[in-house]
């Protein structure tokens, strides 16, 4: 599923992507590895169970973002971005555990054209992942340069 181009975005449109994804195990304790981030809050599984209020491991918030984002490129950006230009606002207010199984809506907060690019703009998006028990789990507001539609260019 192609991406969208900037003259195709409005502020306020709202995508609930479709798809959906189950945290594992693996994904937690990968990730962890190969960012270097040796936290106990991610792999020790005895210190969370007996020193933390949470009781088990959590996923390693990064990795949350990543998979936020992620879930929203197929209907966003995949194809038409030129660049990611950054995060902003970006919040964890429950966390996730293995086995939580997160969705993502998207929102377009705002859409400028590019004074150095005549071809693209720039998007402000604001992504929402929640889990399969409706919380909110992450929110972010990203940037990025976004193509314009090739008609639009040469018009």
């Amino acid at each position: 599923m192609p991406g969208l181009y900037f003259d195709e975005l409005m502020v306020g449109q709202m995508f609930d992507h479709p798809l959906r994804r189950t945290v594992t195990e693996m994904d937690n304790v990968l990730f962890s590895s190969l960012t270097h981030n040796p936290a106990l809050l991610h792999l020790d599984e005895e210190y969370c169970r007996t020193e933390t209020e949470f009781g088990q491991r959590l996923v390693n918030s990064a990795f949350t973002l990543g998979l936020m984002v992620g879930i929203s490129v197929g209907d966003t950006t995949l194809g038409t971005a030129v660049a990611n230009l950054g995060w902003d606002e970006v919040r964890f207010p429950h966390p996730v555990f293995h086995g939580d199984t997160i969705r993502v809506e998207t929102e377009v907060l705002e859409l400028r054209e590019s004074r150095s690019r005549p071809h693209a703009g720039i998007v402000t998006f604001q992504h929402r992942a929640y889990n399969q028990q409706g919380k909110l789990v992450a929110i972010c507001k990203r940037s990025g340069l976004q193509l314009k539609r090739p008609q639009a260019v040469r018009a």
